[in-house]
């Protein structure tokens, strides 16, 4: 007899139809194919032992199990739930008939308990994009599936609920999630304050006028100046979660594993800060099956670098193309994915090697060359890609005693905030122009352009400090995004002042001593 069930298989962030079919006839033999890996090949010991527990003979007869579209790498353990009731229904346990209307996935353990998977949104979009009935996935992934409309989604514990759904006796009962609800009530949680920050007014700023305009931004200070700190309260200053850029950054979290069980949609923008001695396939994603980067994870948020000095050369250089495309092409000899990447870059790192280069009080103990050579271990390309440049000082001990709070990350936002909305009308007919650091050239010199006496500002300190002409762009960049905060249409003198502020490591004497 042959049976039909549905399962799907994951490829980047997207999920793609997968067909079980099972025949049994006469005969001694076992057969898996279609591109199984081996988890998928081991998946029979477990359905063997789920049998057992059930009180159910295991077919004794030839058995031939396909996973279609055969040229397609089937992994992981999801695929045990949908192969064990198409073994069912082909033997006789329980009628089939109703099997082709859902798409079923699960990994089973020895007992017949259910235990989560990875990819249950994409693999709920797909079913419903499918025109599939329901879904039928573990109790532990309910939730997170639940937030696709249109599709009816069925969270079981054990294998006797679903055998029991489909022989009549007892029917599943879907899960039900008001998404937008529970969204925008999760969507107001800010965990790391900036009103905890005390002093640094001028970095305070530098980070608002990052987020403003969506711009990368290095900040190079000596040991406990407060860099990590004000870094990871840049999500909270950065604008809300759109419920499309949320769905999208779930995705990616869903296929990599990482949601948590019971979760549903991300409210907060992401935070990544990994390790300086990470590798090139743990940032941007890869492996022999790959798997999303620390640059895909901060889609839609912020990714920080912390000591990037420490990062290893080779790397950092692996960035440079995402910074600029906002997504990442992983090519392996049996597969090439593409995962979204459009991240915000923040960096932090000490000015030379003790880490007490321009401290005001601490003298630097490195020999001279040596604070020059610590920063070119970044190389100028990536330098390039960063527009705003600050730098730290510690804070003074009547900054730190002082108990009145500082300005909240809410006040700060709701300038963020607004300055955005002027870019989005700004660039409503640009496609793939969000925010003023992903202008080019020619939108630059349409909506940046300074007045007269701002372009003499300008010259004249590009001729006083020997900035390069790299570093022309990305002050007219910054200034339009400053111009936005105070809401002006003009970029004026002001502007081009505070942006040019924001250049330190491009002066031709910074580290030279």
């Amino acid at each position: 007899m042959l049976v039909k069930t549905f399962a799907a298989a994951l490829h980047s962030i997207d999920a793609l139809t997968v067909t079980i079919e099972v025949n049994i006839t006469r005969g001694c033999y076992l057969s898996l194919v279609g591109l199984p890996d081996a988890a998928v090949r081991e998946s029979l010991d477990r359905i063997r032992s789920t049998f057992d527990t059930l009180g159910i003979t295991f077919p004794q007869k030839s058995v031939t199990i396909n996973l279609s579209p055969a040229d397609l790498k089937k992994e992981g353990t999801a695929y045990d739930l949908p192969i064990a009731l198409a073994l069912m229904a082909a033997d006789g346990v329980f009628a089939g008939d109703a099997l082709p209307r859902y798409m079923i996935m699960g990994e089973l353990s020895l007992d017949g308990s259910l235990r989560p998977i990875k990819g249950a949104l994409p693999i709920a979009i797909q079913a419903r994009a499918a025109g599939f009935e329901g879904l039928i996935l573990p109790m532990d992934n309910a939730r997170e599936a639940a937030v696709v409309n249109n599709l009816a989604v069925y969270g079981v514990q054990h294998i006797s609920e679903v055998i029991s759904h489909f022989n009549g006796s007892g029917a599943l009962t879907p899960t039900v999630v008001d998404t937008r609800k529970e969204f925008y009530d999760r969507q107001q949680q800010i965990p790391f304050d900036f009103s905890e920050v005390k002093g640094q007014e001028k970095v305070k700023r530098a980070l608002e006028v990052a987020a403003a305009g969506g711009h990368n931004l290095i900040m190079v200070g000596s040991p406990g100046s407060g860099k990590s700190m004000m870094a990871k309260r840049m999500p909270g200053i950065l604008p809300p979660f759109t419920l499309s850029e949320s769905l999208e950054t779930t995705k990616i979290y869903s296929v990599a594993g990482k949601l948590g069980l019971n979760a549903m949609l991300l409210t907060q923008r992401p935070f990544r800060s990994p390790h300086h001695s990470i590798s090139s396939a743990a940032l941007v994603g890869g492996g022999t099956y790959p798997q999303p980067g620390e640059i895909s994870l901060a889609h839609n948020g912020v990714l920080f670098l912390d000591e990037l000095a420490e990062f290893n050369r080779s790397v950092l250089e692996v960035m440079r193309q995402p910074l600029e495309d906002r997504h990442i092409t992983v090519s392996r000899a049996k597969m090439t994915v593409d995962y979204p990447a459009g991240f915000m870059l923040v960096e932090a790192m000490n000015p030379c090697p003790c880490g007490y280069y321009n401290h005001p009080t601490r003298p630097c103990t490195c020999p001279p060359g040596q604070v020059e050579k610590y920063l070119s271990r970044i190389s100028g390309p990536l330098l390039d890609r960063i527009d705003i440049q600050v730098e730290i000082t510690p804070v003074p001990f009547e900054k730190i005693s002082d108990e009145r709070p500082a300005e909240s990350s809410d006040a700060i936002r709701s300038r963020v905030i607004a300055a955005r909305e002027i870019q989005s009308r700004r660039f409503a007919d640009h496609a793939g122009v969000h925010c003023n650091a992903q202008m080019d050239d020619k939108l630059m010199n349409r909506y940046a352009l300074p007045d007269e006496q701002g372009l003499h500002r300008l010259r004249v300190a590009m001729e006083r400090f020997d900035l390069s002409a790299r570093a022309y762009g990305r002050i007219l960049k910054v200034a339009r995004t400053i111009a936005d905060l105070a809401g002006s249409a003009d970029v004026c003198a002001d502007h081009i002042a505070e942006a040019i502020g924001y250049r330190n490591l491009d002066r031709s004497n910074w580290g030279k001593v």
